[in-house]
């Protein structure tokens, strides 16, 4: 229900973004802050974020939902990765178990968010779907909206495409109903929406081809974690959530610090892991990538599904780039064609910061690259804000739970000192600035322009790696050089 555009609104803290950050925020706001008078603002009619709205065929976690779960609340299912409709169904249980979904306020869609220094208050305009305005004012703001367009993907291939006599079909916008029955079926994109897809149009296509310009490494991961399984039935159920997160977290952390240790070796590990699952015969020039282990994330498969697709010969990987779109498929650059009915633009994502929200301080418009992320959590020299953004080498969620409880602590932290603004200040002649994610991804690259800088040194740096931030942000003291408060 639409609130009187007229009203002026006060709130505490206002939650921007209704998924697993936006739950995970709410929970140890209240938890921690119990006498905060706070709201989440979801753009859309439902709660669940990416969660909600991806629909294709055979969508589920890329990581383990021990880790990408919430920490307060364990993941029961047996099934370690899970499927779309089943991580949509544990978030909205979790925000009806702890009174979250109450405090969940949809159509409100954040477009201007004004800080004001004689108030000490940000003033919060919302659009509603009837194009009606209501605007709000809080003393913080956090924001748990991710950093994708929910409106468009990242999909080049449009117009090009358009001669093609068949449907073309970005996965971000998958058409309800969709019969793909014996079709050939083209999947163009290596990434991880790509590797999820193909398996599960091969179980009803007629063949799915995966067209890849370059290669992506891509490893098991069994969807059932026996080890998880079988502390359950040992322990009590919070211990054995705690001992199978962890090991999953040292195991991720693991994995990764000896990717950039030992790039070499670990590309051996992921290349003899293939030849195991598809023969010595198998063409490796489709699973040979010309970058490191880690310098984009690992796809990884459930149950070797991606590989059995392909030693059944339901699906076949191309790697090729596109000499043109035929009304009958798809000429590649060998010269080779590849019929199809239905071509899928598995490309990939378009950066949004903020849900593409208006930010001002004091009247001047922010320029968002030109600001340092504050322990990965704040921004330089905008006070009363906070975000939450996940890793790029480990389960999302990770992050964001210790961000939110960096939050909760820091407005405790505010209350008990009389403070009314936090602002972090970012020091030019102490710390060099450098770029924000040392990632080679696609989507990073092309929204250089507008993502912030990280600093050289703590507590700028960002780590992407769970426990420096599990001491930085749930352990280690709230006031330093960097921080001003008022």
């Amino acid at each position: 229900m639409t609130p009187n555009a007229e009203a002026v609104k006060a709130l505490d803290v206002i939650i921007i973004g209704a998924g697993l950050s936006g739950i995970g925020a709410a929970y140890h706001l209240q938890d921690k802050c119990p006498d905060k008078n706070y709201a989440i603002f979801e753009a859309r009619e439902q709660m669940g974020g990416t969660w909600d709205l991806f629909k294709y065929p055979g969508i589920r976690s890329d990581s383990d939902m021990y880790t990408l779960g919430f920490s307060f609340n364990p993941w029961e299912d047996p099934q370690a990765i899970a499927d779309g409709p089943s991580i949509l169904k544990y978030i909205k249980s979790t925000a009806a178990k702890f009174g979250i979904d109450k405090h969940i306020r949809y159509d409100h869609k954040v477009i201007k968010a004004y800080w004001q220094e004689d108030s000490a208050t940000w003033e919060i305009t919302v659009l509603h779907n009837d194009q009606s305005q209501t605007t709000y004012t809080t003393r913080f703001l956090f924001i748990c909206s991710g950093y994708y367009d929910y409106d468009q993907g990242y999909d080049p291939l449009k117009e090009k495409a358009s001669v093609f006599n068949g449907p073309v079909i970005h996965p971000q916008h998958w058409p309800e109903g969709l019969d793909y029955t014996d079709k050939k079926i083209v999947v163009i994109g290596s990434g991880a929406t790509a590797v999820t897809l193909v398996p599960e149009l091969a179980k009803k296509a007629s063949h799915v081809y995966m067209l890849q310009r370059s290669p992506t490494y891509i490893l098991n991961l069994p969807r059932e974690d026996k080890i998880a399984n079988r502390l359950k039935k040992i322990f009590p159920k919070s211990w054995a959530h705690s001992m199978a997160r962890w090991k999953n977290i040292l195991f991720s952390l693991g994995l990764y610090q000896a990717s950039r240790k030992w790039p070499g070796k670990i590309k051996n590990f992921i290349a003899s892991q293939v030849k195991e699952q598809l023969g010595e015969g198998v063409n490796m020039k489709h699973f040979a990538p010309r970058y490191n282990p880690w310098d984009q994330r690992l796809c990884l498969v459930p149950d070797n599904d991606l590989f059995k697709a392909l030693k059944k010969g339901e699906a076949s990987m191309v790697t090729d780039t596109i000499a043109e779109f035929l009304p009958q498929g798809i000429k590649l650059n060998s010269g080779e064609v590849l019929d199809a009915d239905i071509i899928i633009t598995a490309t990939g994502l378009k950066i949004k910061l903020m849900g593409g929200m208006e930010l001002q301080k004091n009247g001047n418009p922010v320029d968002t690259s030109q600001l340092h992320v504050y322990r990965g959590v704040m921004f330089s020299d905008i006070p009363n804000m906070a975000i939450a953004v996940g890793y790029t080498n480990a389960s999302w969620t990770l992050k964001c739970d210790l961000n939110g409880q960096y939050v909760a602590r820091l407005l405790g932290y505010m209350d008990s000192h009389g403070y009314t603004t936090c602002t972090p200040r970012f020091d030019h002649q102490k710390y060099d600035s450098e770029p924000l994610l040392d990632f080679d991804a696609g989507y990073i690259k092309r929204a250089l322009d507008v993502l912030p800088k990280q600093g050289s040194e703590h507590p700028w740096k960002i780590y992407q790696n769970y426990l420096k931030d599990m001491w930085t942000l749930k352990y280690s003291k709230l006031s330093d050089n960097s921080l001003e408060f008022k």
